[in-house]
């Protein structure tokens, strides 16, 4: 007999939030242990005491595990514990490696693990950044935004008058910089000389910039020095053109996200439409073209896949089916 742990967090204390979180559970536990809902023998639930408005053996019946013997009971109130949790106990037959699963804000419960970094490298218009935003979220840990980084620097260049070619004066800068990352509402804002600038450096004459501001040294230097430092303090989700390569090198888990430039040129084309900029779908392609060379024959830590980074072509996938493989193989590692 195999018993197999597992736990998940919802959002908020709703019907429809504990039937989508025990589900996706009790499922992602099946498929890791190569069982049938009807094989498991038996099922056993427990929630804090902030669960209140629907029973989690109740959705577990309701996901399809109406054949096992079902229990469901109420954790005492114990401060500083985890909130809004659901754990599982699933019995089954066989003597095989139980494959545990923790999903959402539970995957902190794995004490074992500590903290980790996950790396996300890829070219523009991927949706790596999506894909690192949504999975930040159900881990419960920290998105660390680099792209929005370099575009400040490029801001601040711009608003200098410096010209991205002129590598002196944007050392210069870099040495006077006034950068934070602040985070409000679940959200990251980029603070550039006291500024939230988090919109003007999404105007795509900016990312064109940064592309080539983010290939000097100077720039570089300031800017890993500011993302190691973060993610030495917590469990993050970075994504970017060389975090497995050279800012987290020694990350616990690797990702190159891909597609072609075609599915690439229309999402961004359909992004900035849908924030009001006018643009020529052709003259988009060009750009995110022009900057892929750009990007992979920088001379300093140049856009490639790091040799132990799983490759991701997201062409034909969709955001949730990109973000449900990678969470998946994360969890296959813990």
């Amino acid at each position: 007999m195999r018993a197999i742990r597992g736990a998940t967090t919802v959002a908020a204390d709703t019907p429809q939030e504990i039937r989508a979180a025990v589900s996706e559970l009790l499922l992602e536990l099946a498929a890791r242990n190569g069982l049938k809902p009807e094989e498991c023998a038996a099922v056993i639930l427990s929630n804090t005491s902030d669960i209140r408005s629907l029973y989690p053996a109740k959705a577990a019946r309701e996901a399809g595990f109406s054949a096992s013997a079902l229990f469901s009971a109420q954790e005492p109130e114990i401060d500083g514990a985890l909130a809004l949790c659901i754990r599982v106990l699933v019995l089954a037959e066989g003597d095989g490696k139980a494959a545990h699963v923790y999903l959402r804000g539970a995957r902190n419960l794995r004490k074992d693990l500590g903290k980790f970094s996950v790396a996300l490298d890829g070219p523009s218009g991927s949706g790596k950044s999506t894909v690192a935003k949504i999975l930040a979220r159900e881990l419960d840990i920290l998105y660390l935004d680099t792209g929005a980084m370099y575009r400040a620097c490029a801001l601040k260049a711009a608003e200098a008058g410096v010209s991205p070619d002129d590598e002196p004066a944007v050392a210069r800068l870099m040495d006077a910089l006034d950068l934070s990352i602040e985070y409000r509402d679940g959200a990251q804002h980029t603070i550039l000389d006291g500024h939230d600038v988090s919109g003007e450096i999404r105007r795509p004459e900016v990312s064109m910039a940064a592309s080539k501001i983010s290939a000097l040294g100077c720039v570089r230097k300031k800017m890993v020095e500011m993302q190691r430092k973060i993610a030495a303090e917590q469990s993050c989700v970075l994504d970017g053109r060389d975090i497995g390569t050279a800012v987290l090198p020694q990350a616990e888990f690797k990702f190159f996200v891909t597609a072609t430039v075609p599915v690439r040129a229309r999402r961004r084309y359909d992004e900035l439409c849908a924030k009001g900029f006018t643009v020529d779908y052709s003259a988009l392609e060009q750009e995110i073209e022009e900057r892929d060379r750009n990007d992979e024959t920088r001379a300093i830590s140049p856009l490639r896949r790091a040799e132990d980074a799983e490759l991701v072509d997201t062409s034909d996938m969709s955001i949730e089916e990109v973000v449900a493989h990678i969470r998946r193989r994360i969890q296959e590692r813990v």
